[in-house]
């Protein structure tokens, strides 16, 4: 059974269908990352940074290089590859072809009041097949709801905003002009045209948090892009696909997450601040505004500038 609510599924494929080179008749159902792999999925390693998840991985077969596959179990079979993302992105083509775009939603319409009976929406508001909105929730005009996504209960979600491939928790804001669960920017370069990643994953706000006007948060490649619980996002914020961002989180406006970032809990970051792809940035960190994070950054920390330094080490260099 397909576990992705939101994107249909192909397959199950021969890996022999899938890989030119190889001859392994055996049949994979799905593509996960190395944590979330069972018996029956195809997987990847294309970094030696999640060698601690392969070692454990589930998966029967992991795309990957030469260099990297003495850290797979017995039990996974590497398929060697020069480029793990552009055979990463083929497979995920293959398995979910309808979702390299994002194509306009047809089962949008007006909603029911029959189907929505203490949800409050504004005027020109259309809703997709099999939405959940939970009580008391409140839509504002103009917005879009596409097919299978989530509301919890209590929830604000402002004027000309659009959702998509989303499960939004309970008490959440989503200020005007927002949009969640779009594809990212994701796509493997070549001479004569752009090979596009399918994004088949999905957005997570939890409970409690807000987002402000005109941010955009994307859904993730293949994992989920995340905003935990009582977490508050500022105006025009952009957080890129796979990104995580924690509890208890302040981000002030016009501050970029670049892909697969995870950030900790009671984490704050000053306006116009930017964050690089793949960092882990710990618990309890301070950022200042207009920082270039581009390395991981310690649990309680507070870093200030470009590249971000240690605001001591800032303020030093300030001064001579």
């Amino acid at each position: 059974m397909n576990g992705n609510i939101f994107f249909e599924r192909k397959g199950p494929f021969l890996v022999s269908e899938i890989f030119e080179n190889t001859h392994l008749n055996k049949k994979v159902y799905d593509i996960k990352n190395l944590k979330d792999s069972t018996i029956n999925d195809l997987t990847f390693l294309d970094k030696i940074d999640y060698i601690n998840f392969a070692k454990s991985t589930k998966a029967s077969f992991c795309i990957t290089t030469e260099n990297l596959k003495s850290h797979l179990p017995k039990t996974c079979e590497a398929i060697i590859v020069k480029n793990v993302l552009f055979e990463l992105c083929k497979a995920t083509r293959k398995f979910y072809p309808n979702a390299d775009l994002d194509i306009p939603d047809k089962s949008l319409k007006t909603p029911k009041k029959l189907n929505y009976p203490k949800v409050r929406f504004g005027n020109n508001v259309l809703v997709g097949k099999k939405c959940k909105i939970g009580n008391n929730t409140y839509v504002g005009s103009n917005s879009v709801i596409e097919h299978n996504v989530i509301i919890g209960e209590s929830c604000v979600i402002g004027s000309q905003t659009v959702i998509r491939n989303s499960l939004i928790g309970n008490n959440v804001v989503i200020q005007d002009g927002s949009k969640v669960g779009l594809k990212g920017f994701g796509f493997i370069p070549l001479k004569e045209k752009n090979l596009r990643f399918p994004h088949i994953g999905k957005v997570i706000i939890m409970d409690n948090s807000e987002i402000g006007a005109n941010c955009t948060i994307d859904r993730g490649s293949i994992n989920d892009t995340i905003i935990g619980k009582n977490t508050f996002l500022d105006n025009q914020v952009h957080v890129a696909h796979n990104t995580v961002i924690g509890n208890n989180c302040m981000i002030a406006g016009q501050v970029g997450f670049a892909g697969s970032s995870i950030v900790g809990n009671n984490v704050s970051i000053g306006g116009q601040a930017g964050v690089s792809g793949h960092l882990k940035i710990g618990n309890h960190v301070k950022i200042g505004g207009g920082s270039g994070v581009i390395k991981d950054v310690k649990e309680g920390d507070v870093i200030m500038g470009y590249p971000a330094v240690p605001l001591k080490d800032f303020i030093r260099n300030k001064k001579k």
